[in-house]
């Protein structure tokens, strides 16, 4: 026996799939960043932090880390870490929020839109 679906049987079926994956998709999206800020507080609140990374091969690293006062210069492999000094606070340039700071796109729009309205006119 053929089974027979009416359009508006489609209709709901193709809307009950479209609800229920927005929805998994906003459940995900919410634990997602309830798992990051989690992980992100945990990571600021210990005696190890990384102050600086420098990249000097793919897989490569070098970098500062402060362990309670003291800062360490390691070296960062693949499968290996090394020590390579011991830094005193004096010695390091540490600037604050380098990386966190937050790009004004729409500015940086504007200024693109100046520089073509200059070349045009």
């Amino acid at each position: 026996m053929l089974l027979s679906v009416t359009r508006t049987e489609s209709y709901l079926q193709f809307l009950t799939v479209l609800i229920l994956f927005v929805f998994v998709l906003a459940i995900t999206y919410l634990v997602t960043r309830w798992i990051a800020r989690y992980q992100n507080g945990r990571i600021h609140e210990g005696n190890l932090a990384v102050v600086d990374t420098c990249r000097i091969a793919p897989n490569k690293y070098v970098q500062i880390v402060r362990a309670g006062k003291k800062f360490l210069v390691i070296a960062v492999g693949k499968d290996e870490v090394h020590m390579l000094s011991e830094l005193s606070e004096d010695e390091l340039d540490l600037r604050e929020d380098v990386n966190e700071q937050a790009v004004d796109f729409a500015g940086v729009f504007a200024k693109v839109k100046k520089l073509r309205e200059k070349d045009k006119g």
